[in-house]
Order: C-alpha cells, then sequence, then structure tokens
C-alpha cells in the first residue's frame, strides 16, 4: 500500500488521493465494512470525474504556459453609455458546430473556470452571433498612451502596443467592443481573451524573437534575428475552395478565422485620417478629368453626394470641404453624423431631402465650401434629387460597407437604423429581401441622374458588385457577371489606378510614438522640405506639399498623432531617412512609419487596387503575396497579409507593413532596401501591364539602376513590347 505511486493530476484531484492513501494506510482487514467501501467510491468518483477535466483540457499535465489569462474578472465591465455595438453576426452554425466555437473559446481559459465560462460563451454566440470573451476587456478606455508609459523589452513591441491600442479606441472604432475598428466587419483580433494574450507577448517581445499572430490568435514567440520583423500577422486567409462569405462566415464563429479588413487586422489604423487624402486625390483628380477644372483649380461651387459617414467613409466630407466644393453624405446611423460633427468633418446636418439640396445650392451659389450630413437613406435623397430639374449632382459615389451588405453593411430603402438591427436579429431572409429590392432602386436612380451629366464612381466598396449579386445584371459590362468589369468606372480604374497608382503615389504614413504634438509639427515641416526640394515637380508632388503644409490647419488627428501624407517610392524613401536622422540626432522621439494596404502594390483586388490592370491578371494575387514575403525578408517591424479588404472575403489579398524608427544604422538600410521594394513592385506590375504612366515610371527607375543610385545601382524592372491589338486582331476569329 506504502509504495502505491500518486497519479498525475491537477491540484483537486492530488488532495482527494493523498487524502485515500492517508485512509488505506492506516486501515486493517476487519476495518473493510460497506461504510468503508460506500465512502472509497465517492472518493473515486471525484477522482474520475477530476481526471477526465484533465484530460479534456490539457494535452500534457506538466505542460508549462507561461503566456496564459492569470486575471480573471469576476464579471463583465460595464458598457459605456452610448458606444455603438455590432449586430447579430450571421452563421448557421448546428448545435455540434456551436459545441465547437465554445470549446475552441476554452482553449485560452483556466479548466477550472470552464464550466462557468462555458455558459457565459454560449451566451454570447447565441447573441451575438461570435464568442468575444466581453468579461476579458479591460475597463475604462483603451487608446493609444505614448510609448514610454508601456512595459516592454524592445522598442518595437512597446511600439505596437500604442498601435493596437489605438486601434480600440472609442474616438476611432466603429464597434469597440466587438473589436472592429471600421468597415463594419474589419477586427483587430477575434476576441478579448486575444488581445489580453497578444498584450503580454508584446510585453516579452525581445530583438532576438518574432510573434506570429494567425486571425487574431497569438501562436508564439519564435526565435529569430534583429533583422527579421518583430511580428508577422496573417487574418482571413482561406484555401480556395472555401473562400466564400457563407464559409468565412462560419470559420469566423467558430473563433477559427478574422476578417482584418486593412489596417484593423493590421494594427495601423489612424481613423478616418487614413482615407483622408486619398479621398480628397480622387475628387481633385475626378474634377480635372470630368469637370474641366485646370490643375491649379478646386471643385468650388461642384457638388458631390455619397453615403456613409463610418470609419473610412466618414472622411468624404471633410475632403469635398478641402477640396473647395460641397458636400451631401447620407447616413443612417445618427450617432455616426453626431461623432463627425464633433470632430468638425461635418458642417451642417440635414433631416430631410429638401432641407439638404436647399443647403448645398446657397453653399454652391457663394462659392463656399460645406459638408451636409443628411440622416436617412440615400436612395430617398437620390430620389428627391431626380425630382428637380434644378439640382445638377456633379460627382456621385457610394461608401457604404457593400462588401457586407446582408450583414449591415447597406441599410435598405425605408428601413431604420434601429429596424435594420432588429432584422439582422430577427428575420435575415426579409432583411436580404429587402437589400436587393434597394439595390435595384439605388441603380436605377443613378442610372438616370449618369444620363442627365453626373459621373458616378464605384469608390472601392464593392457597391458595383453587390448590385450584380442582388440580380441586376445590367449593371454588368457584358450584361451577364463581373468579368468584363461593369458599366461605370471604380474610382481607380480611372481615377487613382493612372493618376496615383501607376506613378507609385500612395498612402504613406506615420505616427508620432512620443505622444507630442511638436513631434508631429517637425515631421510635417521635414517632410514638406524633402518634397520641395525633389527636382521636376510633377502635379502630384505640388498637390503633396499644399496638403501637408495645410494638416495642421485641417485638424485631421482623431486618435494617436499620425500624418497620411500621398508619396512616390523616392518621397517615402527621402522622407523616412530624414525622420530617422531627426531620431538619432534627439530632435524626435521614435516614429512607426507605414502606409494603408490600399496601394500601389501592397493589394491585389480586380474590384478595386488592380481594377485598371487590363492584361488579365488582375484575377491574381501574386503582386500582394510577393510584396508581403519581400517585406519580411528586408526587415520590416512588422509585416501583416489579409484577405478581403475592403471589398469582402475572396475579392481581395492585401498586405502592409509597420517599421519603428529608432535612429539606427540598421534602420536606414533596411529603408533604402524595404521601400523601394514596396512601392516598385506594384508599379513593376503596372508597367508588365502595358499602363503608360507606370512604364514611364519603371523606365525612369531602369536609367538610374534604382532609387538614389545615379545610374551606377543594378536594379532593373522588365519592360513589356507593346504590340498592337488591331494587328493581332487580323490572324483571330471568332
Amino acid at each position: 500500500m506504502q509504495n502505491r505511486p500518486t497519479p498525475t493530476a491537477t491540484p483537486p484531484v492530488t488532495r482527494n488521493q493523498e487524502e485515500l492513501i492517508r485512509l488505506l494506510d492506516g486501515m486493517g482487514e476487519d476495518e473493510l465494512t460497506p461504510s468503508f467501501f460506500a465512502e472509497l467510491g465517492a472518493m473515486a468518483a471525484a477522482i474520475r470525474r477530476g481526471i477526465r477535466a484533465s484530460a479534456d483540457t490539457e494535452a500534457s499535465p506538466k505542460a508549462e504556459r507561461k503566456f496564459q489569462i492569470d486575471s480573471f474578472p469576476s464579471s463583465i465591465p460595464p458598457f459605456q453609455d452610448g458606444a455603438r455595438r455590432a449586430p447579430r453576426r450571421n452563421a448557421e452554425l448546428t448545435r455540434e458546430e456551436k459545441i465547437l466555437a465554445i470549446q475552441n473559446a476554452l482553449r485560452y481559459i483556466p479548466p477550472e473556470r470552464h464550466e462557468e465560462m462555458a455558459e457565459e460563451f454560449a451566451h454570447e454566440l447565441e447573441t451575438r452571433g461570435r464568442i468575444y470573451g466581453y468579461r476579458f476587456r479591460p475597463e475604462g478606455r483603451i487608446y493609444g498612451k505614448p510609448v514610454d508609459e508601456y512595459t516592454g523589452k524592445c522598442l518595437a513591441g512597446r511600439s505596437l502596443q500604442v498601435m493596437i491600442d489605438n486601434n480600440l479606441d472609442f474616438l476611432t472604432t466603429l464597434y469597440p467592443y466587438e473589436l472592429v475598428t471600421y468597415g463594419e466587419s474589419g477586427q483587430v483580433c477575434q476576441n478579448w481573451m486575444q488581445y489580453v494574450l497578444i498584450k503580454k507577448y508584446l510585453e516579452e517581445l525581445d530583438e532576438n524573437h518574432t510573434l506570429v499572430v494567425m486571425s487574431g490568435h497569438p501562436l508564439g514567440l519564435f526565435p529569430s534575428s534583429p533583422s527579421a520583423p518583430r511580428v508577422i500577422i496573417t487574418n482571413g486567409l482561406m484555401i480556395g475552395q472555401y473562400d466564400t462569405p457563407e464559409d468565412f462566415a462560419r470559420a469566423a464563429a467558430l473563433g477559427v478565422t478574422n476578417y482584418g479588413q486593412m489596417t484593423a487586422g493590421g494594427w495601423f489604423y489612424i481613423g478616418s485620417q487614413g482615407i483622408l487624402h486619398g479621398t480628397f486625390n480622387t475628387l481633385q483628380i475626378a474634377g480635372r478629368k470630368k469637370l474641366g477644372i485646370p490643375e491649379e483649380g478646386n471643385l468650388s461651387g461642384k457638388l458631390f453626394v455619397s453615403s456613409g459617414l463610418g470609419g473610412m467613409s466618414g472622411a468624404q466630407g471633410k475632403a469635398a470641404i478641402i477640396a473647395g466644393g460641397v458636400g451631401i453624405i447620407a447616413e443612417v446611423d445618427p450617432s455616426r453624423i453626431q461623432t463627425r460633427h464633433e470632430q468638425g468633418w461635418i458642417t451642417n446636418v440635414a433631416r430631410t431631402p429638401e432641407e439638404a439640396f436647399t443647403m448645398a445650392l446657397e453653399f454652391q451659389a457663394e462659392g463656399n465650401a460645406a459638408a451636409i450630413a443628411y440622416h436617412g437613406n440615400i436612395v430617398d435623397l437620390l430620389k428627391y434629387a431626380v425630382t428637380r430639374e434644378d439640382i445638377q449632382i456633379d460627382l456621385l459615389s457610394d461608401q457604404t460597407s457593400c462588401h457586407d451588405p446582408y450583414g449591415g453593411g447597406y441599410c435598405p430603402a425605408g428601413v431604420s437604423f434601429e429596424e435594420r438591427t432588429r432584422l439582422l436579429q430577427e428575420d435575415k431572409s426579409q432583411f436580404r429581401e429587402l437589400v436587393d429590392i434597394s439595390f435595384r432602386t439605388h441603380f436605377e436612380l443613378i442610372r438616370t441622374l449618369t444620363e442627365r451629366g453626373t459621373y458616378f464612381f464605384d469608390y472601392g466598396n464593392s457597391f458595383m458588385k453587390a448590385v450584380l449579386d442582388a440580380g441586376v445584371t445590367e449593371i454588368a459590362a457584358n450584361g451577364r457577371d463581373e468579368r468584363d468589369g461593369f458599366i461605370w468606372e471604380s474610382y481607380v480604374e480611372e481615377l487613382m489606378g493612372p493618376e496615383l497608382f501607376d506613378c507609385g503615389y500612395g498612402p504613406f504614413r506615420w505616427v508620432c510614438l512620443s505622444g507630442k504634438k511638436e513631434d508631429l509639427e517637425k515631421t510635417d515641416a521635414a517632410a514638406a522640405e524633402v518634397i520641395a526640394a525633389k527636382q521636376n515637380l510633377r502635379y502630384q508632388d505640388r498637390d503633396n506639399l499644399d496638403w501637408i503644409r495645410n494638416a495642421v490647419h485641417h485638424k485631421l488627428v482623431v486618435g494617436t498623432l499620425a500624418r497620411i501624407l500621398y508619396q512616390d517610392a523616392e518621397g517615402r524613401m527621402n522622407i523616412a531617412l530624414r525622420f530617422n536622422q531627426m531620431v538619432r540626432d534627439g530632435i524626435i522621439g521614435p516614429i512607426m512609419l507605414g502606409r494603408d494596404h490600399h496601394d500601389t502594390g501592397g493589394t491585389d483586388s480586380p474590384l478595386r487596387e488592380t481594377a485598371n490592370v487590363k492584361d488579365g491578371s488582375n484575377i491574381t494575387a501574386d503582386m500582394a503575396v510577393q510584396c508581403a514575403m519581400g517585406n519580411t525578408a528586408r526587415g520590416m517591424s512588422l509585416v501583416a497579409l489579409h484577405n478581403g479588404g475592403g471589398v469582402g472575403t475572396g475579392k481581395a489579398i492585401n498586405g502592409g507593413f509597420g517599421l519603428v524608427l529608432d535612429g539606427s544604422a540598421r534602420v536606414d538600410e533596411v529603408i533604402r532596401e524595404a521601400f523601394q521594394w514596396d512601392v516598385m513592385v506594384g508599379v513593376a506590375r503596372r508597367s508588365w501591364a502595358r499602363n503608360e504612366n507606370a512604364m514611364s515610371v519603371a523606365g525612369e527607375y531602369n536609367e538610374r539602376g534604382g532609387l538614389d543610385q545615379g545610374g551606377e545601382g543594378g536594379a532593373n524592372i522588365t519592360m513589356p513590347h507593346v504590340a498592337a491589338p488591331e494587328m493581332i486582331a487580323k490572324f483571330v476569329h471568332e
């Protein structure tokens, strides 16, 4: 008896075993009575229960869990009054799949709390359609604090904590409690257990390890080197056969994938400022190409109409003001109107279409810039415009979240925002029906207005694809499907693609990690000096110079002290080198550099970023993947690769990066190598597609042998020979 081994088990089982052994050791044969056996049976049952629980939750009882959730709040923290909440997500799970989803979530929870949390997670799954782990959200406001206020073993680890917290700030985040930064469904990670663990890993991260994050799940720290990325992120990468909205929704509900959108899951969102410069550029280019406005002119007296005032679409009103025009932006959610109005990005609010257009006509007549929010549906706004012959809409678009129209991204006409939310929870089939009807009406109104001279462009939100999916085949160029494009152009296809992306201009951005306003002012000034010193300024450079010189005046910052500035490859590299020198000299604190994924080479999407790539390769994703792999090889601090972006799962592959400027010579080398790669891989691909502006830029690059090489470098882009289609047509028969 005394030599009997004690089985390995969890702490409660160990106590039962010790009690049993002590009892047996002190007994003789005459004491083995029926009451003893009853007591023994009860103890054995307790032991079995403990062993089963241990076997169900641990692959090995001795497995060490250095990074685990060790703080367990007693209850769900209170939700802040007025905070926006995500609607219930749609995913038709079977009972067995619901059990699997809960089991998956419990992997983050110590076994002694499984039964308690299983009930809580089951409730979240039923009522919200996802398991968010609300209990583990830190109480109060989460925001990007100055980098020195974070704990960490390396600057990159502390810097990335700034970035992830800024993505969850009430000031910048669409649905803060559901970790949705923007775009209706773009999440930082899937749940709060992942957030807690990611923060723990970032605190322990050092220069000899890399944190790997798969769809929000921190897979672990792995050995690397100071020249390797500190964090590598992937989000939502699905096997092709299962890369459908239905399979994605199921996987997300199971807790095994994440819709990172672009900079949400890539931890580099800077509020609506992040899209503002691009929206401004789009309106300016549309005015020049479609309305006959001279290069030095603006949109004074012109009317721009669109919809959406969310995380990205919220930039539309402000962009119209900066461009000198008048904008009317329809929005069904009053809280989003209030947010933009308080920020000063909306100047007026109208309750009826008549009131909105009356205001607009007055501002136009006076030549004053204004942004009017119409609290209502865009369809109702356009219906009114069609009835008034004295209303001329010059530019028309849409920025609702049409990548997820049946999940709440598009509110159908005749339905209030509150009714929309109720239908999503209680009658999804009726909601879908109403969305399809609304898309048909929306399409007909746009067609009527374009016949009157309005210029409509799809703003890359998958609007035209959503209309087609609703059964409106007339929107397809071939009357059947999207293979040959649509009857109207997307903004990249006609505006940003040829004028910006083909030339290498894209949404370069930075964050002043010190949290000091003077650092942002110093970087603004330095960036302006770099642009002004450039030889042979293009009109894009002049636009960008005006933008950065007036950035403080326009009050663009929401959240961390950040700046967006469209630049080409040379501009990005030289500005980055200048900033790193300023850090080295102690003029400013550390900087996080990056860009939106929506860029020259960062994203493959035939519905948006590569819409003006016409050689048939717009449906391939080699460029975005190569771009991310190249940035990894060249030592960016963070590299991310995602599925979906602003157009929906299966419709894009997109990637981004972050680079911490610490003033070191090593970072100088990363800048020289990585920044020209990140941009020129996109220019090279566009040049090979025979895009005229891209061919010109690629040719200049070849003459120099790379950037800053003076013709002595070895860099070279393969250039195409261009054959005339008319000549080829002579040899091809039906």
